[in-house]
C-alpha cells in the first residue's frame, strides 16, 4: 500500500535512508536537501529527498566532498524530481575524478611496501626512486604518489 502523503518527516527520511537524523538536518543546513516547515516548525521533506540523500551517501562513500556533491546537486532541476538522465549526467562528471582517485590509490597500494612516495617527509635521498632528491623540484609531499613520475622529476631537476 502506498503512502498518500507526498512528504517524509525527518524521522521517516532518516529511517528510510539509513542516515542519522542529525545528518539529515546537517544536509538541510548545507543546502543539499530542502524541507518545508509545518506551522509547528516540523520538517517535511519531499519524497525525492530520499533519492538525493542516497546519492549523497554513495558520493561520500567514494570520497567526494560535500562541496563537490553540492556543486553537482546544484545542477539538478529545482522544479521536479531528478530523472535517471539527470543522475547519469552527474555520474559522468564524477567519473573522471573518481578514475583519477582510483589510479592514485592503486599507485599508493603498489608502492606502499617499497617506498613512501619519494619527496615526502623522511627520505632525503632514495637511490632507487629519487636519486639526488630530484623529486623536490616538483613540489612538496609524496610526489610520485600524487602522480608525478621519475621522468617528471628528472626534467624539473634539470631546469633548476
Amino acid at each position: 500500500m502506498s503512502n498518500p502523503n507526498p512528504h517524509l518527516t525527518v524521522g521517516e527520511l532518516a529511517d528510510r535512508s539509513g542516515v542519522a537524523r542529525s545528518a539529515i538536518r546537517f544536509y538541510e543546513k548545507r543546502g543539499l536537501i530542502e524541507a518545508q516547515r509545518t506551522p509547528g516548525n516540523h520538517r517535511l521533506f519531499p519524497r525525492d529527498a530520499l533519492r538525493i540523500v542516497s546519492v549523497i551517501r554513495a558520493a561520500q562513500a567514494v570520497g567526494l566532498s560535500l562541496d563537490e556533491i553540492s556543486a553537482a546537486l546544484d545542477r539538478l532541476p529545482g522544479d521536479r524530481a531528478p530523472t535517471h538522465a539527470d543522475w547519469r549526467r552527474i555520474s559522468a562528471r564524477w567519473r573522471t575524478d573518481l578514475e583519477a582517485r582510483i589510479a592514485s590509490l592503486e599507485r599508493l597500494r603498489d608502492d606502499l611496501d617499497g617506498c613512501i612516495g619519494c619527496g615526502c617527509l623522511s627520505l632525503k635521498n632514495c637511490p632507487l626512486f629519487n636519486p639526488n632528491d630530484a623529486a623536490r623540484a616538483l613540489g612538496t609531499g609524496p610526489r610520485y604518489l600524487l602522480g608525478d613520475t621519475a621522468a617528471d622529476a628528472e626534467a624539473a631537476a634539470s631546469t633548476e
